[in-house]
């Protein structure tokens, strides 16, 4: 069956657990120090989206002598379109998989702005539909494409560099674009003269940028650029 996703994001418990999970793989007690709510609590949210299929729990060895833990993952890869309005209701689901990157052809130019008579208005919502279609599916292959690349970030970034907490910083701005230094303490559970030590810290491989009114964000022209070109990189901030 289909997960009823927008009972699961209804939640802010259950969005920030998600959240979590899209940084590093967690166990229940690690995914309990992250948010706000009782072990009991966060134990009853994570059962929840397990019946809703939208995670799956495992047990895992340690590295190093100690207990087996149980991890969770997500086990969907799926966007969401969603449109409310006085008018419509409207979404759809797509799965990630399979999606291929490629050109799209939109041709919006040739919808009526101002279409006359019952007939034409249901005639251009039609063509309107086929135009959305190449909108979404271009929108698909573009979240695959994404959902890949991050993938691989982590993977990169902690083979080479190693910092889960430098790797949630990174990983939250490439999602959000910019945080506050008061943001990024709620969520990691840091202070933040300890936030801003791992930002200054990653600003040594990814040219990063601390603004005076304490937001952070990625400088996009330098990363673009290929500025530091996996070296290590000055980064001061602003």
């Amino acid at each position: 069956m289909e997960p009823d996703v927008f009972y699961i994001l209804g939640n802010k418990v259950r969005r920030d657990l998600l959240s979590h999970l899209t940084c590093t793989e967690c166990y229940f007690s690690l995914l309990s120090s992250r948010v706000t709510v009782s072990s009991t609590a966060v134990a009853k949210h994570l059962k929840i989206m397990e019946r809703e299929g939208i995670l799956q729990s495992y047990e895992k060895e340690e590295r190093f002598i100690g207990p087996t833990k149980k991890y969770y993952r997500i086990s969907i890869a799926k966007s969401y379109v969603l449109t409310l309005t006085p008018d419509m209701f409207w979404y759809k689901g797509f799965d990630l998989d399979g999606a291929e990157l490629k050109d799209f052809q939109v041709n919006l130019s040739s919808l009526k702005e101002d279409p006359q008579g019952l007939s034409e208005m249901l005639s251009e919502f039609l063509k309107a539909n086929r135009e959305l279609e190449k909108i979404l599916e271009a929108f698909r292959a573009v979240e695959a494409y994404r959902n890949k690349l991050i993938k691989m970030i982590k993977e990169e970034y902690l083979k080479s560099i190693g910092d889960m907490t430098q790797l949630a910083i990174l990983h939250y701005l490439l999602l959000n674009g910019e945080a506050t230094i008061e943001e990024l303490s709620d969520r990691l559970n840091l202070k933040e003269r300890e936030v801003r030590e791992k930002i200054e810290e990653m600003s040594r491989f990814i040219p990063v940028k601390m603004i005076n009114d304490g937001r952070v964000l990625l400088d996009e022209a330098k990363i673009i650029e290929g500025g530091n070109n996996g070296e290590e990189n000055p980064g001061k901030g602003e």
